[in-house]
């Protein structure tokens, strides 16, 4: 499903920064080190340029991509043998409902109001694609990171070689004039190395827990709740490292590298940790929102927030699962 168009300040930026590395590293540090036309310099090009080609390509997929929009006829169907858990309100125990999009939400959908509309399994707004980032685009947003992480790191241990190990291109003119290049890369490389590592490590994290950034916050403070009441915590939609992984990446290694999302379904329901344990009974789960009044913190995610709420009803299921189990 595609989108409008993604161009703003921030992509551009993020374009003009990936053009700026490439160049530096291909006709600068490759080329003061080994020789862009030696065997070992257009070794290191073509690898280097793959893995920009990637690290560029899943950037515009992730920005084009929509993250997943709730059907204008999507409706909770609480009598659905194969969809055992159901998230309702506290307040009257109605579905979840958008006022402002005037659709249902399903499970761990979040109304961005940057986008002005509900997004299926949000993770957060990116300024830095100008998209939500959420259950369609999530892999693709991942791997771009993942690539990003590769080309910066790449990129300056060449820099750092290209300046510390003595070469044939060594002069004093070819010094010079390329010193602005590599003041201008550190500056950009270092922190952003640091940065996306980070960044690729935290969703590597998120990703072993199945959870979202909306619902790892909420969950922060469900924890809190929880150990106040005396409950037991448990992250509903965590179905143990391996399947949470597949869940995201898909079941064939092979394609974990690439931007393939055949494997995500439709993002109206999602596996959780009960249908193990109540699959093909006759009865539903219903999951009680402890609140549902007021903002978000969260700028992503306006109206009410899923995350919290599943967290917090799910403690009062495990406490008393006779106050939420309904017999058909």
């Amino acid at each position: 499903m595609k989108r409008g168009s993604g161009l703003s300040l921030h992509v551009t930026v993020v374009i003009a920064a990936i053009a700026f590395i490439y160049f530096s590293t291909v006709f600068v540090f490759i080329d003061q080190w080994f020789g862009l036309w030696s065997s070992p310099g257009m070794l290191n090009a073509v690898f280097f340029t793959v893995v920009a080609v990637m690290c560029i390509s899943n950037y515009a997929l992730a920005i084009y991509t929509d993250p997943g929009r709730v059907p204008s006829s999507f409706v909770p169907d609480v009598e659905d043998p194969d969809n055992i858990v159901h998230e309702i309100k506290r307040k009257g125990g109605d579905l979840r409902y958008c006022q402002k999009c005037s659709v249902h939400k399903p499970p761990r959908a979040h109304h961005c109001r940057i986008c002005n509309r509900c997004v299926l399994r949000m993770d957060h707004h990116c300024v830095w694609m100008n998209n939500c980032v959420g259950h369609a685009n999530y892999k693709i947003f991942f791997i771009f990171v993942m690539y990003a992480v590769v080309a910066c790191i790449y990129s300056l241990v060449l820099l750092a070689g290209s300046i510390t190990i003595d070469s044939p291109k060594d002069d004093q003119q070819s010094e010079g004039s390329y010193r602005v290049v590599y003041i201008i890369s550190g500056l950009i490389l270092v922190p952003l190395s640091l940065a996306l590592g980070f960044f690729l490590g935290w969703h590597f994290y998120l990703i072993f827990q199945n959870k979202t950034t909306i619902e790892y916050q909420e969950g922060v403070r469900a924890m809190c709740v929880a150990e106040k009441g005396g409950y037991v915590y448990s992250h509903p939609y965590d179905l143990g490292a391996y399947e949470n992984l597949i869940s995201v990446l898909g079941p064939n290694v092979l394609c974990w590298p690439f931007p393939s999302i055949r494997h995500i379904g439709s993002g109206l329901r999602f596996r959780t940790a009960l249908d193990n344990k109540y699959g093909g009974q006759s009865r539903s789960l219903c999951i009680v929102s402890e609140s549902d009044s007021g903002e978000s913190n969260s700028q992503d995610d306006e109206v009410d927030n899923p995350g919290v709420k599943t967290a917090l009803s799910m403690l009062k299921f495990y406490k008393n699962q006779e106050d939420c189990v309904t017999n058909h």
